[in-house]
């Protein structure tokens, strides 16, 4: 079997869920044929049987323990042999394309999610992107679990016709016109089963959403006094979803039913038929009993056919739900580069602000309002190529967004205020792209100045970290993310409020320490901390969307003009008590408060974050 994951699971066609499942089905052509000849070989030997078992009969009765009674013994026994093989190394290669096929699907989603950006929670709700792993992707894997046996009972069904219109051809036309007559009938259900089946997904989907949202704000929620409401909601949908899931019971229920009532009727029809050729001396016992077997092994057939049906339609459903996924046109890279890299040594400009990120300097980006600072560093970044459309962003004259997206991100590094930590060791989450060498490890954590992470996590650079970081203070999460920043050493490094979240001793600590790593590369910071400002080589100030003054932080202190004073209201004010023009007001970041490690301080800042990462500008009082 193949490792998997797979290195590249390869681009499929989005025209629809048919040529998705043709598109897999090429993928893994080879163990699908594998499988495909084990599954025939198999029945076609299950199929031999009745056939050698009525043969044997009439040898015995003819010529009593004769040879070719023995032989058909011999061959009775190797059939069986033969069939038990094939089934269990067929058994291997059905798993292994379901998985194959599972996988794939799981991956093309993940990548996708992983290039769209924002794009993707603005075109669909969290739940179908998580339900798109977590169930459609294993029903696309299980038509490729049970193809191989269907292919295999359709030439079984064929071996049992041509032998039962040798013996007998009213028995064989039987066989031949009875089972495609069960077949229909039980496939008049599938239309209702795959309609009910997509309602009881969709319900399913906007379950998930709901609960991951709730979930998400249960704080907020427990704040406002609105926990109730929302599980009120919850219920709701639970019921629907159950109501649904019972519609698709009630369906399957009458497929399983006929899956047992129509061959068995098949079989009592054929063998009594068969007994009245029999006593007319039209047909052999040994023939009379081959009639027999063949009507019970032929409700094998018939009950793959309805795994195949079954697995068919689900497997469709899911097709659907995972190409609406990966028809998500990413937030960057949709189109593809126009423009070769510029050389290293180049300027970062963005020209809708007039801000620039100068080659071998470290500059800092001060603003009233953190929203519009932050929104600069993130387009800088290139996270939306859209965006670029009336603020261009420029790589050494060239528009980020004709640029090749990969080569663009080693280059430019963008960390964000809200730090995002997965669970996992903390070496593998501090160096994630490198070879996870102890000192430079160490050498990040001393200038990020995180060495109480290393202490606080059992068994250092080797322990686990929860996930989201859970067990560490804001302010460690963040140091933990600028470590990681650090760590990627790119030519470009771009930092939101890098030390928001820590003491203030900490903070002049971490300034002096990243403004003499950084010294010779390009480097923006947002920040309005006078302790990040007085380290930095150059600062920028922007006004109502314009930078409209830069000089040392020293300098831009001292000037007596508008911009001057307007510096100074931003990196003196006192923000505790101050309403910001937007008439805000402003919570205090814990490096503000004096304390990183008071956890009520910490989850106040974080939820304070997260609440400006993710609401509008309606919400906030007209911020961007």
């Amino acid at each position: 079997m193949r490792s998997l994951p797979l290195t590249d699971p390869g681009t499929p066609p989005l025209t629809g869920p048919v040529a998705y499942l043709l598109w897999q089905a090429r993928q893994q052509w080879g163990i699908l044929t594998v499988a495909v000849l084990l599954g025939i070989l198999m029945f076609s030997c299950q199929a031999a049987l009745p056939y050698l078992t009525g043969y044997a009969i009439d040898s015995g009765l003819a010529q009593g323990f004769g040879p070719d009674l023995w032989r058909a013994a011999g061959a009775l026994l190797a059939l069986g042999l033969l069939s038990a093989a094939a089934g269990a190394i067929g058994h291997r290669y059905d798993v292994e394309n379901w998985l194959r096929a599972s996988f794939a699907a799981s991956q093309l989603v993940g990548r996708r999610v992983a290039r769209s950006g924002h794009t993707i929670t603005a075109e669909l709700p969290t739940g179908e992107v998580v339900s798109a792993v977590a169930n459609d992707a294993l029903r696309i894997g299980e038509i490729f679990h049970t193809v191989a046996r269907f292919v295999g009972s359709i030439v079984a069904y064929g071996i049992a016709a041509y032998v039962m219109l040798r013996t007998s051809v009213s028995l064989g036309l039987i066989v031949v016109l009875g089972l495609p007559t069960v077949a229909v009938c039980i496939g008049a259900l599938v239309k209702p089963l795959q309609r009910r089946q997509v309602a009881q997904r969709e319900a399913s989907g906007r379950l998930t959403t709901l609960g991951s949202d709730t979930v998400s704000g249960l704080r907020v929620l427990r704040g406002i006094g609105g926990e109730g409401v929302f599980t009120a909601r919850y219920r709701e949908q639970s019921q629907l979803v159950r109501g649904k899931g019972v519609a698709v019971a009630v369906t399957q229920s009458w497929l399983d039913a006929l899956q047992v009532l129509l061959p068995g009727g098949f079989v009592v029809v054929l063998i009594w038929y068969g007994a009245h050729l029999a006593v007319a001396g039209e047909i052999t016992p040994g023939q009379l009993v081959q009639t027999y077997g063949f009507a019970a092994f032929l409700s094998w057939p018939v009950q793959q056919m309805t795994m195949m049906v079954q697995s068919a339609t689900r497997a469709h459903v899911g097709a659907g739900k995972v190409l609406n996924v990966l028809r998500v046109v990413p937030a960057t890279g949709a189109r593809p580069a126009t423009q070769p890299t510029p050389p290293a040594g180049v300027p970062l400009v963005d020209e809708s602000t007039g801000t620039v990120v100068a080659p071998g300097q470290v500059t800092a980006l001060v603003c009233v309002d953190p929203d519009a600072s932050a929104a600069v560093a993130t387009r800088m970044a290139r996270f939306d190529d859209e965006a670029e459309t009336g603020t261009p962003v420029r790589l050494g004259g060239v528009l980020l967004a004709d640029l090749d997206k990969q080569a663009v991100r080693e280059r430019i590094v963008l960390a964000e205020a809200t730090s995002h930590l997965f669970s996992g060791p903390l070496a593998g989450e501090l160096d994630v792209h490198g070879p996870g060498d102890t000192e430079r490890l160490l050498h990040a954590i001393a200038l990020a100045d995180a060495q109480d992470v290393l202490d606080s996590v059992p068994d250092g650079l080797a322990g686990e970290l929860p996930e989201k970081g859970r067990s560490l203070s804001g302010g460690q999460r963040q140091r933990v993310a600028l470590a990681r920043a650090l760590l990627l050493d790119p030519e470009i490094l771009l930092l939101v409020e890098p030390t928001s979240a820590v003491d203030a001793h900490t903070e002049a600590r971490i300034a002096a320490r990243l403004t003499d790593a950084r010294r010779g590369r390009a480097t923006l910071v947002v920040t309005a901390s006078p302790l990040v400002l007085d380290h930095v080589d150059d600062v920028q100030l922007l006004v109502d969307g314009t930078v409209v003054a830069r000089g040392t932080h020293a300098e831009l202190m001292a000037r007596q003009d508008a911009e001057g004073a307007a510096y100074r209201r931003v990196v003196e004010r006192d923000l505790t008590d101050e309403t910001p023009p937007d008439g805000v007001p402003r919570v205090p970041a814990p490096h503000e408060a004096g304390t990183d490690d008071d956890p009520i301080a910490d989850e106040a800042f974080d939820e304070l974050l997260q609440e400006r990462a993710t609401s509008t500008p309606e919400n906030r009082g007209g911020r961007s």
